[in-house]
């Protein structure tokens, strides 16, 4: 009778044993749980099977933590916070589920390339040439090029026939009284360039507040830029001569009106 008595209670620990049941990796406390974690288990596979799954994974494997960690709360004793758990994992598997690809990169919209046109102020009726190339849609950069406005050989102060020609010619700028002017400056090949990068913006500021200064145009519609001896008008073969055509076309400022 002992005997049997014994193997009985074998086989029920045994069974007792086999039986044990989980849920999310956690062993079962009891024959039965609360619904939520059917519905927890349930709302994690069914966002695994989604198509938001390959999208959001961190969301579904978050959700599966703390799902774990519910059951743990739960068997400890602390409903309350484990149902808040299983809710928290239940929402992220909803938001896992409605995962969708990122957007795709746009490339950025290609630089705005402005055509430049050089309109020299000699030419004739360069008045109306100015007016019909702002009058078209396309952005252009106009470059008034005042040939004879000149500087001797390292200076920057306005020579006299210069300030006659800049008020002659000033008037181009009044007619275009929405557009923004850039003063750019030159030097011959002659010096270093530190130095001669210097002696342009000194000439295109001597220019600028000529023009403030006479009142012939507002400072807010100005700027300014020296560019040294890059951007030559001519070729210097001879830089060590001072005084050629080419070093003389190179010591100027030009002009360049911005057509928007």
């Amino acid at each position: 009778m002992k005997k049997s008595f014994f193997l009985l209670m074998v086989m029920f620990l045994f069974l007792g044993t086999s039986c044990t049941t989980y849920h999310f990796g956690v062993p079962d406390g009891a024959v039965g749980v609360p619904a939520e974690f059917n519905q927890t288990e349930a709302a994690i596979a069914q966002a695994e099977q989604s198509q938001g799954a390959k999208y959001c994974p961190e969301k579904i494997a978050r959700a599966k933590e703390l799902a774990k960690k519910g059951a743990e709360t739960y068997w400890a004793c602390r409903t309350d916070e484990a149902m808040d758990l299983l809710a928290q994992a239940r929402q992220l598997a909803k938001e896992a589920e409605s995962c969708q690809p990122p957007p795709r990169a746009t490339a950025p919209p290609p630089p705005r390339v402005q055509e430049k046109v050089i309109i020299l102020v000699s030419e004739p009726k360069v008045e109306e040439k100015v007016v019909a190339i702002a009058a078209e849609p396309k952005a252009k950069v106009i470059i008034l090029a005042f040939e004879d406005i000149h500087f001797d050989f390292d200076k920057s102060t306005l020579k006299p026939e210069a300030q006659t020609i800049l008020k002659r010619n000033i008037q181009l700028l009044k007619d275009n009284p929405k557009a923004q002017i850039r003063i750019a400056g030159y030097t011959s090949a002659s010096g270093t360039e530190a130095y001669n990068q210097k002696l342009s913006e000194r000439r295109a500021n001597a220019v600028q507040d000529y023009l403030v200064n006479e009142g012939i145009i507002s400072r807010d519609r100005l700027s300014r830029i020296g560019y040294g001896e890059t951007r030559p008008a001519m070729y210097e073969a001879a830089p060590k001569d001072l005084y050629s055509p080419a070093a003389k076309a190179n010591m100027r400022v030009l002009f360049e009106i911005i057509v928007e």
